[in-house]
């Protein structure tokens, strides 16, 4: 596992093009609460969570597809959104996540780590260790 420094990941994000008219920042719990803070606090723009489970702590799948565990937060006047996890890994997260958001809204992606051309970090190969998660 590879430790990856606070310093780091804000710099990172500080460097970052976003993508412009983003009304709001959407995080997937709970791996995406940080990230999704850290990025809405960024953009200066408003953060609304969704939570579901796919994967265990070992970050092997757990069920066939994600759970949803809350409600689908209103997005009011919100209608381009970013929604932000911490990994891509297969996608299935993110995907599911992007379905009960509402089609009318655009959903642009984003995470810290995977290899997708929409991930922050993708030069570290394995798991990391997010600075804000106990071991």
């Amino acid at each position: 596992m590879t430790p990856l420094a606070f310093e780091e990941i804000a710099a990172r994000l500080a460097a970052w093009t976003f993508p412009a008219g983003i009304d709001g920042v959407v995080g997937i719990a709970s791996g995406g609460v940080v990230p999704a803070a850290l990025v809405a606090q960024r953009l200066g723009v408003g953060l609304k969570v969704i939570a579901l489970n796919y994967r265990d702590d070992a970050n092997v799948p757990r069920f066939e597809a994600p759970k949803l565990l809350s409600s689908v937060p209103e997005l009011g006047t919100w209608r381009r959104v970013l929604l932000v996890d911490d990994v891509y890994v297969s996608g299935q997260s993110w995907h599911a996540a992007r379905a009960w958001l509402p089609a009318a809204v655009e959903v642009v992606p984003f995470v810290l780590k995977g290899k997708t051309d929409f991930a922050l970090i993708r030069d570290v190969e394995g798991c990391v260790q997010w600075p804000w998660k106990v071991q």
